[in-house]
């Protein structure tokens, strides 16, 4: 089978320019990845030796993960992430530790109990194995950057590994070294609600940010005391559950799975990660923390990954209601003999694995290998040499929540927004002779800004979208802020108070979409709509006839109807974290021009999920909207999205020119340069985020009808023109053909750079 390669030249060129920025001063990708392996040699025999002195409990102990439940305290207001699933007392806990039977704890934040368990493991156990500390540090950990999905509209890799890195240093403040994070989950249905954690729809945009929040998290060394080890989660294909539904099965060809789902996981481990997590879901009827194809064939053998995998929070155990192990002795066998080294939560390992081998029904060579990849991982980031790394707390303050941090969170906010219409330029507004109604459940918030999987945020920090807009502006008395209803029922006299607002108002901003705990794990929708309390809020204050934008508060891409649809202008704000207000105001007053695309499609309609951009075409494809019968489409709207992927307006005005080849003719061995005239007759300077497609018009497998192959951000003063080039392989042009080789046939290719996926003027191009 011929080797697939993932990350390609184009990766390097083009949008990922600014990434090889971040890499050169993180001194270089190969020095990153060479420091942890010279430091294993010396550690190679101490492991050799400890392997050989644990009794088969204390193996089973280095497999084993519990949270720390009597040291998490979930901050008021934050939304619980996991079930309370066997939970360990305190006394339970110590006494696993101190006979060497626990590998670590995660989500736990106390300084002086980390440093004292540590201190049992090192000091106090047998054989002196240090723990390693874990926790789901997503977005941020106290401040509080973009969710994910709203970062990847950045399309700014750079700016992504800056908030990864500064994650890391915060939360190592306070003992956490490992984090599950990033999820580079490629998500094509909206309805599901860990869409808000991933980079969208797109495999290559996917693979460009996996790649740099990997750098960000772990820095230029693993061992220094604010790199935090990254998992990339979820090993694989969690994003294709059917229907939207979280812990769904997932049913694809591996075709699919190795075009669509695995390549972000690829780019992850080649920038350095050293552990990824297994899926709830199974594929084709095999639960991923129990399939050997994935964790074994393809992760170890094809790839040659060497670090460890870790189950998802119990997802070893849910074999078991999976139907597809018959006890938890029969689902510890299983996920163990396929590869998942870590049992997260279940206790599964601990308990069954000794009897296991005892019995001879696992091999001790399979234990002891298992054993092996998770002492190398803490070789690697530096537990053998200095157990209490990220542990010794004396000065750590300076690093949280200080100034550059809460800049970061701004200026990561203001390049997330999208700005997905704006009629009859409407925005910027003027910050002084202007009255404003700001009416809306998100208004004057300051719980849901944070967004999902934000689990030690500092609420205090928070600026909410009031506070950001009247700092803002001459005269702060001009904003009159109304709640109108809440997120999802009316409030007694609500509409009222919000339409004599709106009527006292020269504009009105609209802060309205979903609550924070309506995105992110088990939060799927079957109707990804704005919740019917705030749309009838809407329709009452568009009847006002006063210009209205829409802030929309999202963890996913949604289906805008009536008065939210048909406002004058929309911004896609997501959740945009602790500087939510400051983010906002930037935009809306035009201090900073919008710049954020949309890393996900959205639809007309619910119905239409799952939509994305990169779809196959049909032998009855619709080429005009207005045909209603015989062809793809539904009968109520087109097959065509409301706001495509990659969309997103300025307050320049980009022209296009015609896109150009260098020749027309490529060779399996040469390139071409593809080229774009940019040219910004608007009167701001903008940041233009241009983006490069392609098309295989005839191949053995029908082929999408664009695929992204690269984008490059660039900056136009008003005025000025600018050529964007990219530079195209034959290996840009491969795909996974039917026997899984990544192969590049000969034949016609369309190309085109243009604003989004369904934009621009096509060149041709044929592959010799």
């Amino acid at each position: 089978m011929a080797k697939q390669h993932i990350i390609s030249r184009r990766m390097v060129l083009g949008g990922a320019a600014s990434l090889l920025a971040l890499i050169a001063a993180d001194h270089s990708v190969a020095r990153a990845l060479a420091r942890p392996r010279r430091q294993r040699a010396p550690h190679d025999a101490r492991i050799e030796r400890l392997i050989a002195q644990m009794t088969l409990e204390q193996k089973a102990g280095q497999l084993t993960l519990y949270a720390d439940s009597n040291n998490f305290t979930i901050e008021e207001g934050a939304i619980p992430v996991n079930p309370t699933a066997n939970n360990q007392a305190r006394r339970d806990i110590i006494d696993k530790i101190g006979k060497g039977h626990l590998t670590g704890l995660f989500s736990g934040q106390g300084f002086n109990d980390a440093m004292a368990l540590q201190r049992m493991a090192v000091e106090q156990a047998p054989l002196g194995i240090p723990l390693i500390f874990g926790g789901d540090v997503i977005h941020g950990f106290r401040t509080i950057f973009p969710v994910p999905i709203g970062e990847a509209a950045s399309f700014d890799p750079e700016l992504c590994a800056r908030t990864a890195r500064a994650a890391a240093v915060e939360a190592t403040t306070h003992g956490i070294q490992w984090t599950f994070a990033p999820m580079v989950d490629v998500a094509r249905d909206q309805r599901w609600g860990r869409v808000a954690e991933g980079a969208g729809e797109d495999p290559y945009l996917g693979s460009i940010i996996a790649a740099a929040r990997v750098r960000g998290f772990q820095g230029p060394d693993l061992t220094a005391d604010t790199s935090m080890l990254a998992c990339p989660k979820h090993f694989a294909a969690y994003g294709g559950v059917q229907g939207g539904m979280d812990y769904n099965t997932v049913d694809i060809p591996e075709t699919t799975l190795r075009e669509t789902f695995l390549p972000p996981f690829r780019a992850a481990f080649n920038a350095g990660a050293l552990t990824t997590m297994s899926a709830f879901n199974d594929i084709g009827g095999v639960p991923a923390t129990a399939n050997h194809h994935l964790l074994t064939g393809i992760l170890r053998d094809e790839w040659g990954f060497s670090g460890l995998v870790v189950s998802d929070y119990t997802a070893d155990w849910e074999l078991v209601p999976h139907g597809f192990a018959a006890d938890s002795r029969d689902a510890a066998k299983k996920s163990l003999m396929a590869g998942c080294d870590i049992s997260m939560q279940s206790g599964l390992y601990l308990d069954h694995i000794p009897d296991l081998v005892r019995n001879g029904e696992v091999p001790m060579r399979v234990v002891d290998e298992a054993v092996r990849r998770v002492l190398r991982v803490k070789a690697a980031i530096g537990l053998f040499d200095n157990p209490y790394r990220s542990l010794d707390f004396a000065g750590t303050r300076a690093r949280v929540g200080n100034a550059d941090l809460h800049a970061l969170a701004r200026e990561g906010g203001r390049q997330s927004i999208v700005m997905l219409k704006n009629d009859d330029a409407l925005l910027p507004l003027r910050k002084s002779g202007q009255k404003i109604a700001l009416i809306g459940p998100f208004g004057a918030d300051t719980r849901d800004l944070m967004g999902a999987w934000s689990i030690y945020p500092d609420f205090d920090q928070a600026v909410p979208v009031d506070v950001g807009l009247r700092s803002s502006i001459a005269n702060p008395a001009d904003l009159v802020v109304v709640k109108g209803c809440e997120v999802t029922a009316p409030i007694d006299g609500g509409i009222a108070a919000a339409v004599a607002a709106a009527h006292a108002a020269d504009v009105v901003l609209l802060a309205i979409g979903e609550s924070a705990d309506m995105a992110g794990e088990a939060q799927s929708r079957v109707d990804i709509v704005v919740p019917p309390a705030q749309q009838a809020l809407a329709e009452a204050v568009a009847a006002t006839g006063k210009p209205i934008v829409i802030l929309l508060r999202h963890g996913r891409a949604l289906a805008l109807h009536g008065a939210v649809k048909n406002a004058q202008a929309i911004l896609a704000t997501w959740f945009l974290g602790s500087q939510t207000g400051h983010a906002i105001a930037d935009i809306i007053f035009g201090d900073h021009s919008p710049s954020g695309r949309l890393p996900v499609s959205f639809p007309q309609e619910s119905g239409q999920q799952p939509y994305f951009y990169n779809h196959r075409n049909t032998g009855r494809a619709q080429t005009n909207p207005d045909e209603p019968s015989f062809r793809s489409r539904y009968r109520e709207v087109s097959f065509a999205p409301l706001y495509p992927f990659g969309h997103g307006l300025t307050y320049g005005s980009v022209e296009y020119s015609a896109t150009t080849v260098s020749s027309e003719l490529l060779t399996q061995s040469g390139s071409v340069t593809v080229t774009c005239t940019l040219r910004n007759s608007g009167a701001q300077s903008v940041r233009e985020v241009a983006q490069l497609y392609i098309h295989d018009k005839v191949a053995s497998l029908t082929q999408p009808v664009r695929q992204l192959k690269g984008f490059e951000a660039i900056t136009l003063a008003p005025g000025e023109s600018r050529d964007v080039h990219f530079t195209l392989t034959a290996d840009d042009l491969a795909f996974v053909n039917a026997q899984l080789q990544h192969v590049a046939e000969p034949g016609l290719f369309d190309i085109w750079i243009a604003p989004n996926a369904h934009g621009g003027t096509g060149a041709m191009l044929r592959l010799g």
